[in-house]
């Protein structure tokens, strides 16, 4: 359960959301929506216990479970089925189950093995408290639904990708038994599958819930309220009510607010021209002034009028002249320990092609890309780079930004060639614009750490991009930017993507699957292998 009390939120000196108090029972299922940038990620970190609020609190009780955009914590040498299992303390109860199963079995002696005996009747009995083996059952249950198997159970978290390691995430917060649970867009990375399974969990939990998430299918099936966070008015306007019935009432306070707006306006107009008229005559000048005070009350106090949501421009760049082939792989292959992701790997990107890459979650997708990017060696083979050939590579999990680094300071290392102003400039048309430039990165929302990275591609000049779910945290308007921006660029695409409609965008003329390689002329036929890649 979660009590907020004259919540203030700021992102530096801009405030994002004026003073509000709410709460978030067990039972209430929330959907937290607005704009790209209003505030919500950094509102559901100060909820989490993340941040702090620029003012009131937060009271908290029962255990949280907290999914943040971009999750970085566990043991990269840790084991998977314990990072999950791990959410209950079990995998601490079983390493000492096997230890002591370990020394009865190493025993020469009567009495160490009669200590180790009740060792481990007593770590089993722990175990049993805490759930036992329906409990073990369970865990690999929900990760199986987010397409985590077994074999993946099996590995260290530093060996997989980035959506396996947030449907890690999602999984162990899933498994936590938490009283409250706040999700910032918990269907990034999930194939269509697990995204149906993940609505059937959420429709079935009886916790309290607060969901950030583009995903209106889900907010349809799951929220029973709404939480709007309005960028314009820095307000959280909240609705008790389901999705639909939220889309319908949110429409009608708009133009509500609308029609009081211009009402007020207008006679606020008649009353300034009265009094202008009165003015003329000294004996009519204190009801003139009288009038004037009521023109101004009626404006005051009402809501502003709202803007519309700013959009940014994204437009990707000219490509640089380069070769007919700018980048080949060559019989590139990648394991980690004994888990071969794929081998053999061949593949020539010609100038101006576009190329999806499709695969199962896990197939390699993300590693080759960082391996034609030059962040990443292959085992074998080798990346061959062409004559003029200049990379633009979009990280689905924002490495490219440097996070200790401001804003301004990542787009500077981006683009040395322009000067300040320049660059300025060309990150005000990504919406970042007065002291926005001088935050640091780690403090940005999902949408704006991919509004930054699409920034630094735009200003490369590359002529082959290299794209990573680039439509993942991105509210309809951004996303549609985007998808212009892939459909209008003149230098070759290599994507990877679970959105149809930046396949469709696109227009691939190839597709290369993982984890086999085989190359193919793209057809339609392929299309339904997106939403399950």
């Amino acid at each position: 359960m979660l009590i907020a009390r004259d919540l203030e939120v700021r992102a530096g000196a801009r405030l994002l959301l004026e003073p509000v108090s709410f709460q978030v029972s067990p039972g209430d299922k929330v959907g937290l929506v607005g704009r790209n940038g209003a505030g919500k990620t950094t509102m559901t970190k100060i909820l989490a216990g993340d941040s702090l609020p620029a003012g009131g609190e937060v009271q908290r009780s029962g255990q949280i479970g907290y999914l943040p955009q971009d999750p970085r914590s566990g043991d990269p040498d840790e084991l998977v089925r314990d990072r999950i299992l791990g959410a209950r303390g079990l995998d601490h109860i079983l390493r000492r189950m096997k230890a002591a199963e370990l020394a009865m079995a190493e025993a020469t002696e009567d009495d160490v093995r009669d200590a180790a005996m009740a060792t481990y009747a007593k770590t089993e009995t722990q175990f049993l408290t805490a759930g036992g083996y329906a409990a073990e059952s369970e865990a690999h249950r929900i990760a199986a639904n987010l397409a985590l198997p077994d074999r993946v159970l099996g590995q260290q978290l530093k060996t997989l990708s980035g959506g396996q390691r947030r449907r890690v995430e999602l999984a162990r917060i899933l498994f936590s038994n938490a009283d409250t649970l706040l999700l910032d867009e918990p269907t990034n990375h999930l194939d269509a599958d697990s995204i149906l399974w993940l609505r059937g969990f959420l429709q079935a939990y009886s916790g309290a819930l607060l969901m950030i998430s583009h995903d209106t299918a889900l907010l349809g099936a799951t929220v029973n309220k709404v939480f709007h966070l309005d960028a314009n008015r820095a307000v959280l306007d909240i609705y008790s009510m389901d999705w639909k019935r939220y889309l319908t009432q949110r429409a009608a306070d708009e133009a509500r607010r609308k029609r009081e707006r211009q009402n007020a306006e207008r006679k606020a107009d008649q009353l300034m021209a009265q009094a202008d008229k009165m003015r003329a005559k000294a004996t009519k000048a204190v009801a003139a002034q009288n009038m004037a005070r009521r023109a101004e009350k009626l404006l005051a106090g009402l809501d502003e009028e709202r803007q519309a949501d700013r959009v940014a421009k994204i437009r990707f760049p000219q490509p640089a002249p380069c070769g007919k082939t700018p980048i080949r792989g060559e019989n590139l292959s990648k394991s980690y320990g004994s888990l071969e992701v794929f081998t053999g790997v061949d593949l020539a990107i010609d100038k101006g092609s576009q190329v999806v890459i499709l695969g199962l979650n896990g197939a390699g997708k993300t590693t080759l890309l960082r391996m034609l990017a030059g962040l990443e060696d292959p085992d074998t083979g080798e990346v061959i780079l062409g004559h003029g050939a200049r990379i633009g590579y979009y990280a689905q999990e924002h490495e490219t930004i440097d996070v200790s680094r401001t804003v301004l300071e990542n787009m500077v290392s981006a683009s040395p060639d322009l000067n300040n102003t320049e660059v300025r400039k060309i990150l005000g048309s990504f919406l970042f614009t007065g002291d926005d430039v001088d935050k640091r990165a780690g403090v940005l929302s999902g949408g704006e750490k991919t509004r930054l990275a699409l920034a630094m591609l735009v200003v490369s000049a590359a002529n082959v991009l290299l794209l990573d779910e680039p439509t993942n945290n991105l509210d309809p308007a951004s996303r549609a930017e985007v998808l212009n921006a892939i459909n209008t660029y003149a230098g070759a695409i290599v994507l990877v993507t679970h959105d149809e409609g930046a396949v469709e965008a696109l227009e691939p003329d190839r597709v290369l699957l993982l984890p086999d390689g085989d190359e193919d002329l793209w057809s339609p036929e392929y299309a339904e292998l997106i939403s399950l890649a």
